[in-house]
């Protein structure tokens, strides 16, 4: 098994969500009791939502973003940052840059949603379209190269899942509260940052709940990358859900997911459209397909396995456009989805 090289541990985690402040929200948790839900799920199964969607810019990325960005120097500040992203990284530069006082310029594939490329717009981000995430990564490079911003990964290294860490840590916390310990944390990989983060933080302050991470099966470069021991890469993303389009799995995160994840799962994007309306129908939520991918996860593949646990589900964002949106849930669904 491959280690790596430093692991959050729960101080580190607990002072850099304190450092955080103010720019980041204790999103809220919730049990989601409801007779729709509960007729799709084994008896007795529990769920709980953490609600990042209610995050600052619309997802959890800005935990991630700003933990890398409060490290800079005050001259590294000055020339600003830079990354690649289908929208939600990028509109979290935009939001952090703008927060400390600095430029970011996103590079996204011209497939963006455009209510994403807007939101980048709003907040100040200079945004470049490019035809493939493949050329956003070689793009962002030139950009470094030429303008000497600082490259702001997605999802990749000790800063950005230290970052992402308080996402767990706060949802067994908030949990531990209600007196509902978790069997389980399901959470949507889109590169694996998010995914090493919370399950670093969540198997260290409780070491029986198990992390599961979905993916679709269009992106599914996690999936791989157990399945053959090293990080893999894909080709092309194929799904709905672009915010977990990751064209490959890098070398970090792949090791931290690997020290401390139960397993990977993947769902079709028919599950993901299955579990948008449900979440709409059930909680009122408004997701992206990626927020709704780990109710997808608990309703597909660990249904059976998970029947009659404290589910914990994190609804990890809520960037999408109300003419997306209900064109992805009046999708009919298809025999056997």
């Amino acid at each position: 098994m491959t280690t790596p090289m430093s692991v959050p541990s729960l101080h580190d985690i607990r002072a850099a969500r304190t450092r955080m402040g103010t720019r980041v929200v204790t999103t809220p948790v919730r049990e989601l009791v409801d007779d729709a839900v509960a007729a799709r799920l084994a008896p007795h199964t529990r769920v709980w939502l953490k609600e990042e969607l209610f995050q600052r810019t619309g997802s959890f990325k800005p935990r991630g973003a700003l933990t890398v960005m409060l490290d800079l120097t005050a001259d590294e500040l000055a020339r600003g940052v830079t990354g690649v992203s289908a929208g939600n990284h990028a509109i979290s530069l935009g939001y952090c840059a703008r927060e400390l006082g600095t430029t970011a310029t996103v590079v996204m594939p011209r497939t963006a949603n455009p209510y994403r490329i807007a939101l980048c717009k709003e907040l100040g981000a200079t945004v470049e379209l490019v035809d493939t995430v493949h050329d956003a990564f070689t793009r962002v490079h030139e950009i470094v190269a030429t303008q000497g911003r600082t490259f702001v990964h997605p999802y990749e290294g000790p800063r950005t899942a230290l970052g992402t860490a308080t996402v767990g840590l706060e949802f067994v916390e908030q949990l531990q509260h209600e007196d509902a310990p978790l069997d389980a944390v399901i959470v949507a990989a889109g590169g694996g940052g998010l995914t090493g983060g919370v399950a670093c933080a969540v198997k260290q302050l409780s070491p029986h709940t198990a992390v599961y991470v979905v993916e679709p099966e269009g992106a599914d470069t996690m999936y791989r990358s157990f399945a053959a021991g090293s990080p893999q890469s894909i080709d092309k993303v194929r799904t709905i859900a672009d915010s977990l389009g990751a064209p490959r799995c890098e070398p970090y995160s792949y090791a931290l997911n690997r020290q401390f994840v139960d397993d990977v799962v993947l769902v079709t994007d028919e599950h993901i459209r299955d579990a948008m309306r449900l979440t709409f129908r059930a909680a009122k939520l408004v997701t992206e397909p990626a927020g709704s991918a780990a109710l997808a996860a608990l309703l597909y593949p660990l249904r059976d396995q998970l029947a009659g646990k404290t589910v914990g589900l994190v609804v990890c964002g809520g960037n999408i456009d109300a003419t997306t949106f209900g064109a992805l849930i009046a999708t009919p669904p298809t025999a056997g989805a």
